[in-house]
């Protein structure tokens, strides 16, 4: 009789009610198995998930069935990084509320993530801008204060003039902010910082620990962190600075070089840059030009390289008769070293650039193997490699290894007003973090300003300072700033009227932490240090490549900070990390205006080899362009609700772990979703005929005929490698390995059923399929288990015991040799004696042939390696 269709839509609801009815996926921290943390970096809610989302959550579901039912006690948990910009905006622009669109987007994508049926734990559900969670927050800020860990200073920022907010360094993309595109401007602002810098070194070191992360992200955290060893070296003014200083102190990395100095140069925000500003207009304007460039190191390194000569004079610290030029250059940054640089313009382009700019000197000091030091000279080019130290007086002949210490060495006897002209310094790229943003959506600062006692924390009782729902967004700016209640408070520590601040936090800080929050979600502590201890590391991260620095740096400084509070007992955060591939789609404009039209606008056909798309709504035609990263901006996006909707949410699951490996990018195609959906028909239509054909509560036999035995190997092979492609990730593999043993169990399905030993291996094989793919696919799984008689939940049950005499193969393959050579080979049991290896080979052809009717003289058997017959 004819098997109905796989109806996903009907299935997937039946058991997605099952499992929330049961509550199959709620973790209990009290349970005594062994614990597993698997977590998926939680989602902005925008308003709808997107197909990398499917991709991420699937990978991270995969790893949460499977370890559940090897016998773990999994915590798989969801929320939302919910505080930011896209709310505020959303508020001008549409005239709502952010904390009303923020919810109402969270109720919508709660339910698209639901649909993909992920055993997510949503008891631990929250949002970072529940009341709860930052009210928290606030409370481990005031312990970060107390611990030393926050300070507060005015520093130079980015200011967004359209969001109208301070921006990190990062989040400046080509000189302009991250979300509104607007040119960055610097500002100088009071703000709050946290002191990462202190952990530099301790950051670094441990990055050789995470072995379980990417070679890739680890590099990308070191190279952030940026350890630099050098020198710093004081130059002496011929003349005293405006400021009063009679040196100029800078810090150099290569002090090898410091014969082909040809200048130094400030930052336009060093201090002697300020004092000569404040009498020279011409300076002024050049360091107003340079703050338009921005703060972000790319930028700046990208920029046209631009100078102003001060007129000072220094002396060169290894021959006081020869001065050099001090200009301010706007390549400088005032927070790396000290600020001021000593120039050698054949060994750094920057310098290079700047020196051509401006007619200086170019003298080349390390010279390349094989070149001639008459007439090596650098021209547009700087040489930055390894080479002889020349014209350089002590220096010369020495490498550059040894030349940096004969000069650190020669510096450091020399004294400049009575203190070592050099001195051995360490430097980092890393600097503090600060969090403070002018904007209302956010996490508010719990400090109380008063005009007699400064800065002091709001007391803990008073927490949380909630943010005040009734705001208005008809104008750009803080909302906090012009509510005309909110601010006003008392002074904690004098009781004076006083006000508070209007800074929120850093988004950064919300997803800095939650991983352990999760752990206890309800606590009223921001932890509970027992279950967090005994939860954390979580074991398997999972998330995209665009988070490597940022995100996972400052939740690696968190842990370190919540440990010093008390609050966790560990330093790392995560112990195994993985970045997964973006999912890619063709992009398609109309021909008639160049615009942009999404694949749900089109259709294709192929005629004669040749694809043609056309617009649905006017036949028009359409361009087929490049494939590139799924984009609203391009609509080259498909939306996962409209394929769950029409093939399955088992059917998008099964595909987007199926096409390529999961740490690279997938290519959306209809053909590959239309593969996937044809693959859960398939098996729905085997297991249908297995249960049809064979009974189910068979007994296992004593022994086993050829066929069931040949099908009880591959099924246990099967079980073992799909394990093991589980265990690492390789998800890819494991979909190509159940395509194997489907076209295995189908074929078995012609074998003589009559026989009980062939009954029980389909039966055991049918089920073994199940419980491979319920991590994958488990709505088909769970109706396929029922199908099979079973009254358990394929969710709930054991992976199956492998038995491991099933994965050995019981024939070998000897080769044969006569005298020492190969001449061929003899497949034999693999538990055969030396006496039947004997046997088989003197009747072998190759051993028959070469002894030519005479007896051997000798046979070496080496049992399950060799055999050697000497004629």
């Amino acid at each position: 009789m004819a098997t109905e269709r796989y109806n996903a839509r009907d299935t997937e609801a039946r058991w997605q009610k099952k499992w929330e009815d049961n509550n199959v996926f709620t973790t209990d921290n009290d349970d005594p198995r062994d614990k597993y943390y698997v977590l998926e970096m939680f989602p902005y809610p925008s308003g709808r998930i997107h197909m990398g989302h499917v991709r991420n959550y699937a990978m991270g579901d995969v790893v949460a069935r499977y370890k559940r039912s090897t016998g773990y006690n999994v915590l798989h948990p969801m929320g939302w990084d919910a505080f930011g910009m896209p709310a505020e905006n959303a508020a001008m622009e549409k005239k709502v509320h952010p904390k009303g669109w923020t919810y109402e987007n969270i109720a919508t994508m709660r339910g698209q993530l639901k649909s993909m049926g992920l055993s997510l734990d949503w008891n631990r559900e929250f949002a970072t801008c529940d009341v709860d969670y930052y009210a928290q927050q606030q409370r481990l800020f005031l312990d970060f204060l107390e611990a030393g860990l926050i300070y507060r200073k005015k520093s130079k920022v980015n200011w967004d003039p359209v969001d109208m907010t301070v921006l990190a360094n990062e989040q400046v993309i080509d000189g302009k902010g991250w979300r509104s595109g607007a040119t960055v401007e610097q500002r100088e602002l009071t703000q709050w910082f946290f002191k990462i810098s202190d952990y530099s070194q301790d950051l670094l070191d441990a990055i050789d620990t995470l072995d379980k992360w990417p070679e890739k992200v680890r590099l990308m955290q070191k190279n952030w962190i940026g350890r630099s060893e050098g020198l710093k070296v004081f130059f002496e003014f011929v003349e005293a600075a405006p400021t009063g200083d009679t040196a100029l102190e800078i810090f150099t990395t290569r002090p090898d070089t410091l014969f082909g100095a040809s200048f130094l140069g400030l930052s336009p925000d060093h201090p002697i840059t300020a004092k000569l500003a404040e009498t020279n207009e011409e300076l002024q304007d050049f360091i107003a030009k340079c703050r338009q460039i921005g703060t972000t190191a790319e930028a700046i390194e990208t920029a046209e390289k631009l100078g102003f000569d001060t007129g000072l004079r220094v002396k060169h610290p290894l021959d006081p008769s020869w001065e050099l030029p001090v200009y301010v250059a706007n390549f400088i940054l005032m927070d790396y070293g000290t600020g001021a640089i000593f120039a050698c313009p054949a060994h750094d382009q920057r310098d290079l650039d700047f020196a051509h700019k401006y007619d200086l000197p170019v003298k080349a000091v390390v010279l390349p193997e094989g070149e001639d030091a008459a007439t090596f000279n650098v021209a547009d080019e700087a040489y930055t490699g390894e080479g002889t130290i020349f014209n350089s007086d002590f220096m010369n002949g020495m490498s550059i290894a040894d030349a940096k210490e004969a000069v650190s060495a020669k510096l450091e006897s020399q004294s400049v007003n009575g203190a070592p002209q050099g001195a051995r310094e360490v430097n980092f790229r890393l600097r503090d973090w600060g969090i403070s943003r002018q904007r209302y959506w956010g996490c508010p600062i719990p400090i109380i300003h008063c005009d007699d006692c400064g800065p002091q924390p709001a007391p803990r009782e008073s927490l949380p300072v909630q943010l005040p729902d009734d705001v208005t967004f008809d104008r750009p700016g803080n909302p906090l700033d012009r509510h005309p209640t909110w601010r006003n408070t008392c002074c904690p520590k004098c009781g004076k009227d006083a006000l508070r601040e209007t800074d929120t936090m850093d988004t950064f800080v919300d997803s800095s932490w939650y991983f352990a929050r999760f752990t206890d979600p309800k606590n009223a502590n921001p932890t509970d240090p027992k279950a967090a201890n005994e939860w954390l590391p979580v074991d398997q991260y999972i998330g995209g490549i665009e988070h490597a620095i940022l995100h996972l740096l400052y939740s690696r400084f968190f842990t370190r900070a919540m440990q010093k509070t008390g609050h966790l007992g560990l330093s790392e955060p995560f112990k195994g990390l993985f970045t997964q591939g973006m999912v890619n789609h063709e992009t398609y404009k109309a021909s008639s205006n160049n615009r942009w039209v999404a694949p749900a606008e089109i259709k294709i056909e192929e005629l004669d080899g040749v694809r043609k798309a056309t617009l649905l709504e006017t036949g028009e035609d359409v361009v087929i362009g490049s494939i590139e990263k799924m984009s609203k901006s391009k609509k080259n996006v498909v939306d996962p609700t409209d394929i769950i909707e029409t093939y399955g949410a088992d059917t998008a699951r099964w595909f987007v772990l199926s096409d390529s490996p999961p740490e690279r990018d997938i290519i959306w195609t209809e053909d590959g979703v239309l593969g996937a959906w044809r693959h859960v028909q398939r098996v729905y239509r085997i297991i249908n005929e297995i249960a049809e054909k064979t009974a189910s509560g068979v007994e296992k036999p004593a022994e086993f005929g050829d066929d069931a035995l040949a099908l009880r190997r591959v099924t246990h092979k099967t079980l073992a490698a799909v394990a093991k492609d589980y265990d690492s990730l390789g998800f890819n593999r494991a979909v190509a390995r159940l395509y194997e043993f489907t076209n295995a169990v189908s074929k078995a399905l012609q074998a003589d059923l009559s026989k009980a030993d062939v009954v029980f291996a389909l039966r055991e094989a049918a089920d073994s399929m199940m419980s491979m793919m319920e991590p994958i696919t488990p709505h088909l799984a769970e109706e396929c288990w029922s199908i099979l008689g079973n009254e358990t939940l394929i969710s709930q049950t054991a992976w199956p015991q492998i038995e491991e005499d099933l994965l050995v193969e019981n024939t070998i393959v000897l080769p044969i040799q006569i005298n020492g050579k190969k001449k061929g080979e003899l497949t034999i049991a693999r538990d055969a004696s030396k006496e039947d290896i004997e046997a088989a080979i003197l009747q072998h052809e190759v051993v028959v042939k070469a002894l030519d009717g005479n007896a051997p003289r000798k046979v070496i058997v080496v049992p399950q390696r060799i055999v050697n017959v000497v004629v």
